[in-house]
């Protein structure tokens, strides 16, 4: 099988200009992988609240407030993770599972960190 391709050869000179755009790619999706994955554990939460514990018709009225500002911010993270892709050049699959991880509760912050080292290495970011 071959190997994948890197975004960079090994030893290659990672242009100033590349790694800055990087950078800052890299810092928008690690915060909005954390508030993405914050977000989701609390809707988690609420929805226990509201199905098992409280039942639909006891809820507070900012409970309706919860699931449309998780939406927002996951919106807002595949934006961010299509955005360090695109700068990256990440190939679609790792895309994919990179914002499929803001679905599953816990798994973002995982899969954040795993990014951030690996962009991290590939373009000499302290």
């Amino acid at each position: 099988m071959t190997q994948p391709a890197s975004p960079q050869p090994a030893g290659a000179k990672i242009h100033p200009a590349r790694q800055q755009r990087v950078a800052k790619a890299l810092k928008w999706y690690s915060v909005m992988a954390i508030a993405t994955g914050i977000w989701l554990l609390v809707l988690v939460v609420e929805m226990i609240f509201k199905y098992l514990i409280l039942g639909s018709d006891n809820t507070p009225a900012w409970f309706s407030y919860i699931g449309p500002a998780h939406g927002i911010f996951f919106m807002l993270y595949c934006i961010t993770c299509l955005d360090l892709g695109t700068k990256a050049r990440w190939e679609p699959s790792k895309w994919l599972t990179t914002i499929l991880a803001g679905v599953v509760p816990l798994l973002s912050f995982f899969v954040e960190h795993k990014r951030r080292v690996e962009v991290k290495k590939a373009f000499a970011l302290s």
